[in-house]
């Protein structure tokens, strides 16, 4: 990681350097993760005074309906950044985000070349096999919703740049000359906020080292264009993949989903795939298991993906 390859980071960090103090960062952060959990907590009043869906509906993300609400309610955050960037720092939404004509373009031409790229990976040639048990979502009515799925994913990956990458990257480069801080800490903290009490311990650490490369990468692609727009068309291309194409039926974050699988796969299904162990394992085998070396390859091939877009 060379100066050289950072250079555009200066010029996207400058409206940082005015009110750097570390004290400002931390009472902001906290400030803002404050806001957005309690717009969490409040969803539920609000359904209830504004009947849009039934709140199990938003909070499970199983209906389309529900799962738009819930994705584009990451509005609160874009918000509470905002707020807190103008308050306590003196600046405002353009400068959280880079140059914003560059900006634009660069997540337009992210968005499609790693679209693309992940069409060819995940369909060319389609798994029959894996997707002759899938219900499909009538086509005319998944492509109908598509633009306001794309819209809703844009508002939840948008905010989050926003916040991890805009303004905790830039506010700690604009005081700390030194590439990990501003790589590492924004990730862990993304990390940390994407640790799920649901989860077995093991899948939820594991969850946190995903997302915690996810970070590392996109804080990356931030400071190698100068703007956040690779970033967020990395993350809107990845949440894509995730909460428009497969899901399983009435699962989480399942209501836009193309492909819906059943929750237990037919017996001649079952008999084609490899034992399963018993038990989590320790955590030092987890972490080396083929399946979880793939999805982090994947964040990989995603990263190589953006670069060459960006030809950054």
């Amino acid at each position: 990681m060379s100066r050289r390859a950072y250079a555009a980071h200066a010029g996207f960090v400058d409206p940082a350097r005015a009110a750097s103090d570390p004290w400002l960062l931390l009472i902001g952060v906290l400030v803002v993760e404050t806001l957005y959990l309690a717009s969490v907590h409040l969803m539920g009043p609000f359904l209830a005074l504004v009947p849009l869906a039934p709140a199990d509906e938003v909070t499970g993300g199983t209906t389309p309906r529900g799962l738009l609400i819930q994705l584009s309610s990451f509005i609160t955050l874009a918000l509470a950044v905002v707020l807190v960037s103008r308050r306590l720092h003196g600046r405002g939404f353009l400068s959280l985000i880079g140059p914003p004509g560059l900006a634009v373009r660069q997540l337009v031409l992210v968005t499609l070349f790693l679209g693309a790229l992940v069409v060819i990976v995940e369909f060319v040639p389609p798994d029959l096999e894996l997707l002759s048990y899938a219900e499909m979502r009538p086509l005319p009515v998944w492509l109908a919703l598509l633009p306001l799925s794309l819209a809703a994913l844009l508002i939840q990956t948008g905010a989050e740049e926003l916040f991890y990458r805009g303004y905790v990257q830039q506010q700690l480069a604009a005081r700390f000359d030194r590439p990990w801080v501003w790589l590492v800490l924004p990730s862990l903290l993304f990390a940390v906020a994407h640790w799920s009490p649901d989860l077995p311990p093991v899948e939820g650490f594991k969850y946190m080292v995903w997302a915690f490369f996810f970070g590392l990468a996109a804080a990356d692609l931030t400071a190698r264009s100068g703007t956040l727009g690779p970033a967020i068309g990395f993350h809107l291309v990845n949440n894509a993949l995730a909460f428009l194409f497969f899901g399983e039926a009435g699962g989480l974050d399942s209501g836009l989903a193309l492909f819906l699988f059943p929750v237990e796969p037919p017996p001649e299904v079952l008999a084609t795939l490899p034992d399963m162990p018993q038990d989590e394992g320790s955590l030092p085998g987890a972490l080396f298991d083929p399946a979880f070396l793939i999805e982090l390859a994947g964040i990989g091939l995603l990263w190589i993906g953006t670069r060459l877009a960006i030809r950054r």
